[in-house]
């Protein structure tokens, strides 16, 4: 649903048949959505008596791997583009204050919300239970701890832009099984020894942290040499918005992939009581996690830098917030939250950069949907989440989380990225698109509060700096 579609649909004086055909249009794509959760679920159920073979369930569930493949071939130009673009607007020279006060605050809430959601997910425990593993997760070199954090700097840092895009860093252990003859009082005794050694190796898979980094270095540089590099930037910007119409035409392709993962996940399980359990303690984990950061969480931050009512203020914004829940896409209701940060005198020059800069990087509800569903989905395969596992869940995602685009499901793509980061089967994703139309919803709306709490406190504490900034700044309206 677009901005101009919205308007006119609030504008109009159309009969109530009309206004609901036109919800239901603009709505397509999640009422599509809903009918392929519902013919999953009835075609899941119906073959699942008769316990498909492996060649049957192959082909059930080829549809749904074809929509993630696609999904998965637009990583990595989504990553490069969204934030060579998101970074180049980055102008400590002429934003100075603003930028880094709206910088901090999005990485401070992203780390407090992906603590919130991985604390509860440990806690509550939604995905232990009976492991889904169906002998497609092996794994056969379990990396020390030591070795996860170093590979994770390694990644971080690649030597290679090329090798990047494919590979990424992973510690190698060799194993080397010699015989040895030890001589003790009761004679010769013979033993193997096993000496383990370890080297810097490589695995498949695109190196996210690694491409992160390249592309923020250069969109910051970008930003430095400014009109020389205008055409460079229009290439990234451009290419940002190519890279999200393919992605807007490639969820028209959901509800077959939907209904197709879904089949194929419950005709195999034979405990589905304990799937469907597990599935709403999931729930449960993500709507506490987003209630706890946006109704405790970002009011504390408020009432301690602004010193007013933050409850007040979010509901100035709630048509924002409402706008928000109904279209899963915080760019929608750029429009509603500029006005509602100008009814709250809010200066014009901190609103107009901040809430679509916050747009193209915050995400508070989307991080704590993406660690709870990478701790759920990692105790469905594994069982259990390590320390090292949590850490990198909330590191990954406080990062990621700042190159979420804002469009419907973006989040399940970012889910996809860190899962293939930490070598975990993504399989189990087609489980989280039955509650998908529901949490998308929630976690969008937490964002736009999010968005409009970042400019109301990026002003109050630049307000007395504002009149030595630029007063021809440039202004993203």
């Amino acid at each position: 649903m677009d901005v101009e579609e919205n308007q006119s649909l609030n504008n109009s004086t159309i009969t109530k048949p009309g206004k609901c055909i036109s919800y239901f249009k603009n709505n397509m794509l999640m009422w599509l959505n809903i009918v392929g959760i519902i013919l999953g679920l009835v075609v899941g159920f119906s073959i699942r008596p008769l316990h498909p073979s492996k060649d049957a369930l192959l082909w059930i569930g080829l549809p749904g791997e074809l929509f993630l493949r696609m999904l998965k071939m637009l990583i990595l130009p989504l990553i490069v583009c969204s934030v060579i673009s998101g970074s180049a607007t980055l102008d400590p020279k002429v934003n100075g204050k603003i930028s880094l006060i709206a910088l901090v605050y999005i990485l401070v809430t992203h780390v407090i919300a992906c603590s919130i959601g991985v604390v509860l997910s440990i806690v509550i425990k939604p995905g232990v239970g009976d492991t889904i593993n169906d002998g497609f997760y092996k794994n056969e070199n379990m990396l020390q701890t030591q070795d996860i954090f170093v590979d994770l700097l390694r990644n971080l840092f690649p030597n290679n832009m090329v090798e990047a895009t494919f590979q990424q860093a992973q510690t190698k252990y060799s194993k080397m099984s010699e015989t040895v003859i030890r001589n003790t009082s009761e004679g010769l005794v013979t033993e193997n020894m096993v000496t383990v050694t370890k080297s810097n190796g490589h695995t498949g898979g695109i190196n996210v942290l690694g491409l992160i980094t390249i592309s923020a270095i250069f969109g910051i540089a970008v930003s430095r040499v400014k009109e020389k590099a205008t055409i460079f930037l229009q290439f990234f910007t451009g290419a940002t918005e190519v890279i999200l119409i393919i992605l807007r035409r490639f969820f028209w392709a959901g509800p077959i992939g939907i209904a197709s993962l879904i089949a194929a996940s419950i005709a195999p399980v034979e405990n589905m009581a304990q799937v469907f359990s597990q599935l709403g303690w999931f729930v449960l984990c993500c709507v506490v996690g987003i209630i706890l950061h946006q109704f405790l969480v970002i009011p504390v931050i408020y009432v301690v830098i602004v010193r007013r009512n933050p409850y007040k203020y979010m509901l100035s914004h709630i048509k924002a917030i409402l706008l928000g829940f109904a279209s899963t896409s915080t760019a929608v209701a750029i429009p509603d939250m500029f006005v509602s940060c100008d009814n709250n005198k809010i200066d014009k020059r901190v609103s107009r950069f901040v809430i679509p800069f916050c747009v193209t990087l915050n995400a508070d509800g989307s991080v704590i949907y993406i660690t709870c569903a990478t701790v759920f989905i990692i105790q469905l395969t594994l069982g259990t989440v390590t320390p090292a596992q949590a850490g990198i869940v909330i590191f990954l995602t406080s990062i990621i989380g700042t190159a979420i685009p804002s469009v419907p499901s973006a989040s399940i793509v970012s889910l996809i990225i860190i899962l293939t980061s930490l070598n975990i089967p993504i399989h189990q994703v087609a489980l989280l698109f039955a509650v998908e139309w529901f949490l998308d919803r929630i976690r969008t709306q937490c964002n736009v509060a999010s968005h409009t709490t970042c400019a109301a406190i990026t002003y109050r504490i630049c307000r007395h700096n504002l009149k030595t900034i630029d007063t021809n700044m440039d202004i993203i309206i």
